[in-house]
């Protein structure tokens, strides 16, 4: 999976961008992740998941706000891939967002790093470069 994923016509809301990475699958988010928005980030990573994706860094550099149903989104996926032998971790995440995973505790769970190649060196290496 490659590309571009809710992206409509007149539409205010989040962007989302797979691409594959050092051995694992990148989603890329921009926009605010609130209520409106995090059906969209679950979808995506659902999808992910359906795929065979197994590794999944979240890059999070566009993402300036972020609620509590964001931060659901991304913790019931977290243990989706979990429990499917995966790994989510977050990347390049933004002071106000950081500020959300750690007055949550939610950053002693899911991995946080500075940015993505820092989270893609610290993914087990597979055969498969998009992570499956």
């Amino acid at each position: 999976m490659n590309g571009t994923i809710g992206v409509r016509e007149g539409f205010v809301g989040l962007l989302l961008s797979v691409r594959p990475g050092r051995g694992c699958t990148v989603l890329e988010v921009r926009g605010e992740l609130d209520m409106a928005t995090s059906p969209q980030l679950h979808e995506a990573l659902q999808r992910l998941v359906d795929a065979g994706t197994r590794q999944v860094v979240v890059d999070l550099a566009g993402v300036g706000f972020m609620d509590s149903s964001g931060l659901g989104a991304l913790v019931v996926m977290f243990k989706a891939l979990r429990e499917a032998g995966g790994r989510l971790v977050l990347a390049a995440v933004r002071p106000p967002v950081r500020s959300v995973l750690a007055v949550t505790s939610v950053d002693r769970a899911i991995r946080v790093y500075d940015d993505v190649a820092e989270a893609e060196a610290t993914l087990p290496s597979t055969d498969d470069p998009t992570g499956r």
